[in-house]
């Protein structure tokens, strides 16, 4: 199975398609519009993608891909991260000049980094990508934000372990197809709908989740770019009984302007 994910071996997305799945052919991409690419070009049979972070909250852009390019949620994994500073062997914190690493990463490490202000901040597009460059390109007074897993494939030292803000640092990952996988025994779903501009309308619909007995677990909304003041909302419900479900979906798609289901797993 060719599986998708967002960097390079060595990235918490590898390892989260590692834990995921038996065995697969990694396919790496660099961006995550590369990877909703890969996926509708068939590059790829699946994906993996993370959706939210417990520290730096929702990948707003991810949800629109899913949504723009017709992918389908079939699976999800929620992934323990810990950030580790690493660099060439025998250096010291204070020989380091620049740290590189994905912007979520630097994110959730910042009042690590407070104390060193003299260490430059980059932006890099993975985590693992940097710590790569840094063992190739044998690169002095560089540091990443990775994995220990990075630090053994690449051969790098672990300056620092457990570097982010909130230890409890947890990032949830969705595995998506360019269709749905046709699972009848699910007990989760993904759901997209446009709402009348009006009081009371999210109101409404959420009371019908509520009397079918659906438990919301998530709700984003998102502004409609060609619509100023309206909103998508995506939400997550989980449920017992599917024919509870069945009726909660028949009675929001009359009530919103646009209804799409992401997944169902």
């Amino acid at each position: 199975m060719k599986v998708g994910i967002q960097g390079v071996e060595g990235s918490y997305h590898h390892l989260v398609a590692q834990n995921y799945f038996e065995s697969i052919e990694l396919v790496e991409c660099m961006t995550f519009d590369e990877l909703a690419r890969s996926i509708v070009n068939g590059n790829c049979d699946i994906a993996v993608m993370a959706i939210e972070n417990s520290i730096a909250g929702s990948i707003l852009p991810n949800y629109a891909l899913i949504d723009e390019n017709n992918l389908f949620i079939t699976g999800e994994s929620n992934f323990n991260i810990n950030h580790n500073l690493l660099s060439l062997p025998n250096q010291d914190i204070n020989d380091i000049k620049e740290v590189h690493s994905h912007p979520m990463a630097l994110l959730q490490c910042s009042k690590f980094f407070s104390k060193y202000p003299s260490i430059k901040l980059i932006e890099t597009n993975d985590t693992a990508l940097f710590a790569k460059k840094i063992s190739e390109n044998k690169l002095q007074a560089f540091g990443a934000i990775a994995s220990i897993e990075s630090a053994r494939m690449y051969g790098l030292e672990v300056l620092n372990e457990s570097i982010q803000t909130i230890k409890n640092n947890v990032t949830r990952f969705v595995i998506v197809e360019k269709k749905g996988s046709g699972v009848k025994d699910f007990t989760k779903a993904s759901l997209k709908f446009v709402l009348d501009h009006k009081r009371g309308s999210l109101a409404s619909v959420l009371n019908v989740m509520s009397d079918c007995s659906l438990n919301l677990t998530k709700i984003q909304s998102i502004p409609v770019i060609i619509s100023p003041g309206k909103y998508a909302f995506f939400v997550d419900v989980t449920f017992d009984k599917k024919d509870n479900y069945d009726k909660a979906i028949s009675i929001i798609k009359i009530m919103a302007q646009e209804f799409k289901i992401l997944g169902e797993y």
